[in-house]
């Protein structure tokens, strides 16, 4: 029997990996938890469907070539399987006119030491994506005597999981993002209520004993309470950044090796612990470089944000992939020390997000470590 899973942290040498596929990805239908609007490119609010077939193609180019770049390494390269994304899915609660795709793995597995968590999800379009991860897990759990397969409460994303449905949207949305920021981030109140837990994984950075989580669109307050319960070995500690729209923490904070973090250069933590714990255990935090998109130049039908600049995966703590054409941010690494492995990869943001978002840990080298020994009673 041989050992599949374990990553304890975000920069021990990879050995196995899952990376997604962009196929049938949808242009979501609209639900409480998100709703697309793009009138410019063929999709005005209340529409949904497949993205364009040429994208899924240079999308797919690019995830294979990452897949095989990946191996060429010496990294196993799991992939999930494919479901009909574009059929309507509903549960006793609730129906929903199409799912999303299976392009950000991240975001719905959680690996922990030899421990694997399915996500709750917050977004119905979402719901069902785990049963696309089943089929390797189950692998895992055959083959892995030591791993241990978890799935987080399933929420029933009812109406009163959600802040005023789609309409919070539409009057969110129509305020600047400073005073969205006032209004929602610093009173940690968005589109979700506190009615069950919810967490995507991709709102989870990993260092070791220490779980930093963001308060986000996507995480409320009864998820993180779930995750702190779930692993009572583990520091869990609430994190924020001044963000008006927060989803995900790995386009704003993560760690590159142990002492070193990248932070937005533009979406500072908030929290006065959060810095002086880093500072107290001699950890440097760096901002980010200028990413080489804006919000008017980054791909169409792309809901991520241009700072996917600093969604990259780590292969080991001297080796790091970045995509290729964000070059100030390849200089950077490069000044920290790192070899820089160039990707192209700006052809899968529409499908949800980099390289960090586009892959799950399944194996790297490394045990639990306490990286922060010095803490902050209460934090």
């Amino acid at each position: 029997m041989t050992k599949i899973v374990n990553s304890w942290n975000e920069w021990g040498r990879l050995r196995r990996v899952i990376v997604g596929r962009a196929d049938g990805t949808m242009v979501q239908a609209p639900e409480p938890a998100t709703v697309r609007d793009w009138p410019q490119w063929g999709f005005p609010k209340g529409t949904y469907g497949t993205l364009p077939q040429e994208m899924e193609d240079a999308a797919n180019e690019q995830l294979d070539g990452f897949a095989a770049l990946l191996e060429s390494h010496g990294v196993v390269v799991d992939r999930p399987e494919v479901l009909d994304f574009s059929q309507k899915v509903s549960t006793p609660d609730w129906k929903q006119d199409s799912m999303f795709g299976v392009m950000p793995p991240r975001d719905v597995l959680l690996t922990v030491g030899n421990e694997i968590v399915e996500a709750t999800m917050s977004q119905r379009a979402r719901w069902f994506e785990y049963l696309a991860y089943r089929p390797l897990l189950e692998k895992y759990f055959t083959e892995d005597p030591e791993f241990r397969w978890e799935a987080a409460p399933k929420p029933r994303l009812t109406d009163a999981t959600y802040v005023d449905g789609m309409e919070f949207w539409e009057y969110a949305e129509s305020l600047p993002d400073e005073e969205q920021i006032e209004r929602f981030t610093k009173k940690k109140q968005w589109n979700l209520t506190e009615a069950e837990p919810l967490f995507d994984a991709a709102d989870i950075g990993r260092f070791g004993r220490d779980l930093f989580v963001q308060r986000s669109t996507t995480t409320n307050g009864k998820g993180i309470d779930w995750l702190r319960r779930h692993f009572p070995e583990h520091r869990v500690h609430e994190v924020l950044f001044l963000e008006a729209h927060p989803m995900h923490i790995d386009a704003t904070f993560i760690p590159l090796r142990p002492g070193l973090a990248l932070s937005n250069r533009k979406r500072v933590p908030i929290s006065d612990e959060m810095k002086e714990l880093f500072a107290l255990n001699d950890w440097e935090i760096v901002p980010c470089a200028e990413p080489a998109y804006n919000a008017d130049t980054k791909p169409p039908l792309c809901f991520c944000s241009e700072w996917l600049s600093m969604n990259t995966l780590i292969l080991d703590e001297q080796t790091i992939f970045v995509e290729e054409t964000e070059l100030a941010q390849q200089q950077q690494f490069s000044d920290l020390g790192f070899e820089v492995i160039p990707v192209p990869f700006w052809a899968v943001g529409p499908f949800g997000g980099g390289l960090h978002c586009a892959t799950a840990d399944v194996y790297r080298d490394g045990t639990m470590e306490d990286y922060f020994p010095k803490q902050i009673p209460g934090y």
